[in-house]
């Protein structure tokens, strides 16, 4: 399992559309077939940032997505939005052991 964590930084202004345009990637990405799970969190403290909590069954799984027409409106629509380039960071899942999640 491959589990990226995509650290968004959005403009306190955007905040509110940032939600809409991500929670539309969100709905149309658990349904792809090698997203296992794909979560969207708000820091509590500062509500301008967001963590996006991906999990794939494969590597080739992560290019796939970002193939995707969702991924891609939601790019075009949710950079602007953004304070700074968001950061993905990927990891590889040792608990659960080989099991989706």
């Amino acid at each position: 399992m491959i589990v990226v964590l995509v650290h968004i930084h959005v403009k306190e202004e955007a905040i509110e559309a940032f939600k809409v345009a991500i929670k539309a990637n969100a709905r149309e990405s658990v349904k792809e077939p090698g997203v296992a799970r794909f979560d969207v969190i708000q820091q509590r403290d500062d509500p301008q940032r967001f963590v996006l909590v991906e999990a794939y069954y494969q590597q080739e799984d992560t290019a796939r997505h970002k193939e995707t027409a969702h991924y891609l409106t939601w790019r075009e629509t949710a950079e602007p939005m953004m304070v700074e380039p968001r950061q993905g960071i990927s990891h590889l899942s040792v608990w659960p052991e080989d099991q989706a999640w």
